[in-house]
């Protein structure tokens, strides 16, 4: 079934009709009456999202498709350790992958276009790496629940699955390109992994249209490309990806430096690790992270994306 399809099945008045019902049902279960009519405004291939007007106040439904129901797990996860980093989950089924949820906010997107100023950032990313370490014990439940498994062992043979997938639809010089760069993922998965830090889960998408201002703080949102991986990982999306590039969009216009050791600062105080150590583990992070991201982020038939991101681990550009 190509993207079409799958999104066409969000759209299909049988499965709306469940999915209302079950929106209802739950809302009842709360106490909580609609005000107004369900609507769908978010539809695709791999999710869509209902806006449900109540006397509580908007709540958002959301549904995956299978591979990515441990979304559903993850968040109920951070709502029982951290809930102040997630918007307030109303209704939650891990079977569906279906999550009913209060509203969360003002997209930080616009809000650090508003206040040209990076500055939120600083409280954004540490409180992400804080939570990262509040769920180290969670890890074992979270990989069995579904949530991916991209550790540093197992990176470079995900790496090579996925270049004989692209390989297969395309043969191009540069697919033989990356084939050449195998051995750098384990040269660089060996060097990472002689700092000796744990991996975590890892939200693998972090960007500021996933991040949210709500009241006085921050929340995060969609974890469906959430995996357990090397945590620093996430900095090649957050800090290569988005924040290097500043509000005016302009490549390396911003120093990221302080806004990396934000998030390196709650590492270094609970494992008594030194800054400027953990800060030396970042650039084989930034590097693998792409990789990471490469691999995880895959989706067949959006293979562009995919090339971007393997262009980014090669040559840290686009």
């Amino acid at each position: 079934m190509d993207d079409d399809g799958r999104a066409q099945r969000w759209r299909d008045p049988a499965w709306l009709a469940t999915a209302r019902d079950w929106i209802e049902e739950r809302l009842r279960d709360g106490g909580i009456g609609r005000t107004g009519e369900v609507e769908q405004t978010h539809v695709t291939a791999w999710s869509t999202v209902l806006r449900v007007p109540t006397s509580a106040g908007t709540l958002w439904f959301k549904a995956n498709e299978p591979s990515l129901r441990h979304e559903v797990v993850v968040v109920e996860t951070v709502a029982a350790r951290r809930p102040d980093l997630v918007p307030p989950l109303v209704a939650s089924d891990p079977t569906t992958g279906w999550m009913l949820m209060a509203d969360a906010g003002e997209q930080l997107r616009h809000v650090t276009a508003a206040e040209r100023s990076l500055d939120r950032w600083h409280d954004v990313l540490s409180r992400y790496g804080a939570l990262q370490l509040d769920l180290a014990d969670q890890v074992p439940t979270l990989l069995r629940a579904g949530v991916p498994d991209r550790r540093l062992a197992g990176l470079a043979h995900a790496y090579g699955l996925l270049l004989d997938r692209l390989e297969e639809r395309h043969g191009t010089a540069e697919v033989r390109r990356f084939r050449t760069a195998a051995h750098t993922v384990d040269e660089l998965g060996a060097e990472l992994a002689a700092f000796g830090l744990p991996e975590l889960l890892q939200h693998d998408d972090l960007h500021d249209g996933q991040v949210y201002r709500r009241g006085a703080g921050h929340v995060i949102l969609d974890w469906g490309d959430a995996c357990v991986s090397h945590p620093f990982f996430t900095l090649s999306v957050t800090l290569e990806g988005v924040l290097a590039w500043g509000l005016d969009d302009v490549a390396n216009s911003v120093d990221t430096t302080p806004l990396r050791d934000s998030y390196l600062a709650p590492f270094a105080e609970r494992l008594g690790r030194d800054i400027a150590e953990l800060a030396r583990a970042v650039g084989p992070a930034l590097r693998l992270g792409w990789v990471c991201r490469a691999v995880n982020g895959h989706v067949p038939g959006d293979d562009e994306q995919t090339f971007t991101r393997l262009r980014m681990f090669l040559d840290g550009r686009p």
